[in-house]
C-alpha cells in the first residue's frame, strides 16, 4: 500500500514481517482485508534517512511476539495530521460481503448461546466470557447493548499516530475491520482503555496480558506501524514473562 509506511521498516526486518503477514492472512476470510494487506506489503521496504531504532533486544525469527517486537521501529507519535475516526471508513462495514456487518460478525464469533434476528445476522442476545476482566457478561440488544462493545486491540487513534495517517483509505478501512484487531469485550472496560497503548493500559485480567500484547505486536508488524519507546518497554516487560508467546496468539 503506502510507500510512506513501507519506508519506515528496515530492509533487515522485511522477511520476518512478510512471513508474519502470510501467516496472519490465513486466519481471516475477509477478502478486502487480505487485499489491503497484500498491497501494503507488496513494495520492498527501503530504509528512511535517519531511520529510528528497533524496539526490542530479542533475536528476531523464532516466531515469538518478543522476537517480532525487536523488528518494530521506535519513534515518537506523529502529530503530522489530526486523527479523525472517519478516516478509517464507515464504522462496521460489511467488508467480507456476507450481508452481515463487522460488528455482528464479531459478536457471532465471540459470544456463546447466541440468538439472532430473522436475517440470521443481527445478534439479539448472547453471553460473553470477557477476556479483559474474566467476567461473564450478558448481551441483550437494546438498552443494554453497550454492556458488550467491540474493541480495536490496536486503537484506531494509536494506529493513526504510529503510521496509519499515511495509509490509503482502503488500508485504513481494512485495518478498522480486520477480525484479528477486533474483540468483543466488557463495555465499561473498553471505554476505560480508550485509545491508550500498552504503556498506558493493559487488561485488568493479568492472565490475558501476554495474549493482548502479543496481538498488538503482531498487528503492528503486519501493518508496518511503529511503537514509542515507552510502549516498546512496556510490551517487552509483559512478553518477558511469556517469551514463547506467539504473535497474534491466544
Amino acid at each position: 500500500m503506502s510507500k510512506l509506511v513501507s519506508r519506515r521498516v528496515s530492509l533487515a526486518a522485511a522477511m520476518p514481517l512478510v512471513a508474519s503477514v502470510v501467516a496472519a492472512m490465513l486466519l481471516t476470510s475477509c477478502d478486502g482485508v487480505q487485499q489491503a494487506v497484500d498491497d501494503l506489503t507488496s513494495a520492498s521496504p527501503t530504509p528512511a534517512v535517519g531511520a529510528p531504532t528497533q524496539g526490542g533486544g530479542a533475536p528476531a525469527g523464532d516466531g515469538s511476539a518478543l522476537a517480532v517486537l525487536a523488528t518494530l521501529q521506535v519513534q515518537p507519535l506523529s502529530t503530522e495530521k489530526k486523527y479523525q475516526r472517519d478516516e478509517f471508513g464507515t464504522a462496521w462495514k460489511d467488508v467480507d460481503h456476507n450481508s452481515c456487518d463487522t460488528r455482528n460478525d464479531i459478536l457471532h464469533r465471540d459470544l456463546r448461546s447466541v440468538t439472532v434476528g430473522k436475517d440470521d445476522c443481527l445478534v439479539l442476545s448472547g453471553e460473553l466470557a470477557d477476556p479483559y476482566t474474566n467476567r461473564t457478561i450478558r448481551f441483550n440488544r437494546g438498552k443494554d447493548s453497550s454492556a458488550v462493545q467491540i474493541d480495536h486491540v490496536v486503537a484506531l487513534a494509536d494506529a493513526w499516530r504510529t503510521g496509519a495517517y499515511a495509509w490509503t483509505d482502503d488500508t485504513r478501512e481494512a485495518f478498522a475491520n480486520d477480525p484479528q484487531n477486533l474483540l468483543a469485550v466488557d463495555g465499561p472496560t473498553n471505554i476505560e482503555k480508550s485509545d491508550q497503548d500498552a504503556s498506558e493500559w493493559l487488561p485488568p485480567a493479568k492472565g490475558y496480558q501476554c495474549s493482548y500484547v502479543a496481538r498488538q505486536v503482531g498487528l503492528k508488524a503486519r501493518y508496518h506501524l511503529w511503537v514509542t519507546q515507552a510502549e516498546a518497554d512496556a510490551m517487552r516487560g509483559v512478553l518477558s514473562t511469556c517469551p514463547t508467546q506467539p504473535e497474534l496468539g491466544e
